[in-house]
């Protein structure tokens, strides 16, 4: 079945357009004898390895739906960047192709002065296996100071089922740490990470039998927000509302902000924040 007539035409137009804009000297073909811009049609379907007839419909719009292995082979012909790809994606199958993740360990000072714009906000950015890689002034003083550990143990995970001050601060901690391991769960599988966190996985299993227990359950949830409340040593109860947004370009990080959830909450946070650093 052939797509609605209006996306073929898109993403005949789109292809048309990367083509034109591809340098032919940069793969070593010939300059002469080109009447118009960019590579030839048969030209981007050899390296698509596709057929130059098939290719030439998909350019004009009547070559139907293709595969999302032809728009893999056509965005390495192309040489698309990511956001390309994502785009051609979208234009020939109505969605973004699956993630491919890619171990990156690299965090911009961009992205950390961001978290500590957060002045009186406890926040911190994750990446797919949980592990924290940026946090702020706010969140040491107020949840949990990932630089008193070693880079290996600043994992979400780890700190919810090995330490337990953070299980006694939790108010209902057995249904908090149910809540989590779903949303880790999820939060791999949509950054393509399913296989990067199996050793975790296996080792937070061994290390206890409430995650192996909550992970059999294979429950997965969404983490867009709540409110979280805590039995806090210093602030007594205390409650946040939490949101967690995506980082653009970085489908394995999440920022994870925590906003005192009342004007009173906000005091006790900013003032303890302010003694702590006086």
């Amino acid at each position: 079945m052939n797509l609605p007539n209006t996306r073929e035409n898109a993403l005949g137009a789109y292809l048309r357009d990367r083509r034109t804009k591809l340098d032919p000297a940069a793969f070593g073909l010939p300059l002469v004898r080109r009447r118009t811009p960019g590579l030839r049609r048969e030209e981007v379907a050899q390296r698509a390895n596709l057929s130059a007839t098939w290719y030439t419909w998909l350019e004009q719009g009547r070559g139907g739906a293709p595969s999302a292995d032809v728009l893999d082979g056509i965005a390495r012909a192309l040489m698309l960047t990511d956001a390309e790809r994502e785009h051609l994606f979208i234009l020939g199958l109505g969605r973004p192709p699956e993630v491919r993740y890619q171990v990156d360990d690299s965090i911009t000072p961009r992205l950390q002065r961001l978290v500590d714009a957060f002045e009186f906000s406890p926040a911190m950015i994750k990446n797919a296996t949980w592990d924290v890689v940026v946090w702020n002034p706010a969140f040491a003083t107020v949840l949990t100071d990932y630089g008193l550990l070693p880079p290996e143990k600043r994992n979400i995970l780890r700190v919810i089922f090995g330490n337990p001050q953070v299980r006694e601060a939790q108010y209902d901690w057995e249904s908090v740490a149910r809540f989590v391991v779903g949303v880790f769960r999820a939060d791999a599988a949509r950054a393509g990470a399913a296989a990067r966190v199996a050793a975790l996985v296996d080792e937070l299993c061994q290390l206890s039998p409430d995650f192996e227990r909550f992970w059999r359950e294979n429950d997965v949830h969404n983490h867009s927000g709540g409110i979280k409340r805590l039995r806090h040593p210093i602030l007594g109860t205390i409650a946040f509302e939490y949101s967690t947004l995506s980082v653009d370009g970085r489908p394995d990080l999440g920022l994870v902000v925590y906003n005192p959830a009342t004007p009173e909450d906000a005091e006790r946070v900013k003032s303890l924040i302010n003694s702590a650093t006086s």
